[in-house]
């Protein structure tokens, strides 16, 4: 019989880096434009500023994604690497600890040995990476698949408040700007929530508060320094 019951746990490391970078894109980008725009600069300065922004971003995210998750993968690699040590020195001890771990569970003893028995068996080192460790195929850390989704990511988010800044004249880019990465934002946390099932209202709620905080603060910043200059 089919399991028709669909998860999406294994979406998990994708999303994530893929939210994550969208939004930074979104907010660190139109943020950088509001600052730049409300300490006087023109319309080609805001533009160049954005650029850099984007490609600058774009790099950080990626090498940040990559060096962060893969510290978590070779920390997994070594825990493997141990466990496979021990697998091949003390089998029966591993065993031991296996079925103690589906006796926590809340299996009766007699019933968790032979479990701990059948998947010694069928694949020792998985079922100890799994019930031991945590370790499993939807979590495991993909640190190459992680950087490219935060760096493709951050560019489309970062090509959004740019493209409102080519269509905008520079008298409207202060209303404008903010005004559409609000709703990219929006747009993203509904997008985001109805990917991993969780609700849509909340999840653009959240993301459209924080880009609104950080683009108020940024535009606050660039007009202080403005009047200084």
């Amino acid at each position: 019989m089919r399991h028709a019951e669909r998860h999406r746990t294994d979406r998990i490391g994708w999303l994530r880096a893929a939210v994550l970078g969208a939004n930074d894109g979104i907010v660190s980008t139109a943020s950088l434009v509001l600052g730049v725009a409300a300490a006087g600069a023109d319309s080609k300065a805001v533009l160049v500023a954005g650029v850099a922004g984007l490609v600058a971003g774009a790099m950080s995210m990626a090498a940040g994604e990559y060096v962060s998750v893969s510290s978590q993968s070779d920390t997994e690699q070594a825990d493997l690497a141990r466990e496979t040590a021990e697998l091949a020195n003390a089998p029966q001890q591993e065993q031991a600890e296996l079925a103690e771990i589906y006796v926590r569970r809340g299996l009766e003893p007699g019933l968790a040995s032979t479990v701990a028995s059948q998947l010694m068996k069928h694949d020792a080192l998985g079922a100890h990476a799994r019930d031991e460790l945590g370790i499993s195929d939807t979590s495991t850390a993909r640190p190459i698949q992680a950087a490219l989704a935060s760096a493709t990511t951050f560019s489309v988010g970062a090509a959004l408040p740019l493209f409102i800044v080519l269509l905008s004249p520079a008298s409207m880019l202060m209303w404008a700007v903010p005004a559409s990465a609000l709703l990219f934002l929006a747009l993203l946390g509904s997008i985001a929530a109805k990917a991993g099932g969780s609700g849509v209202l909340k999840a653009a709620t959240r993301v459209t508060f924080w880009g609104a905080l950080a683009m108020a603060l940024t535009a606050g910043a660039g007009t202080l320094f403005g009047v200084a200059a």
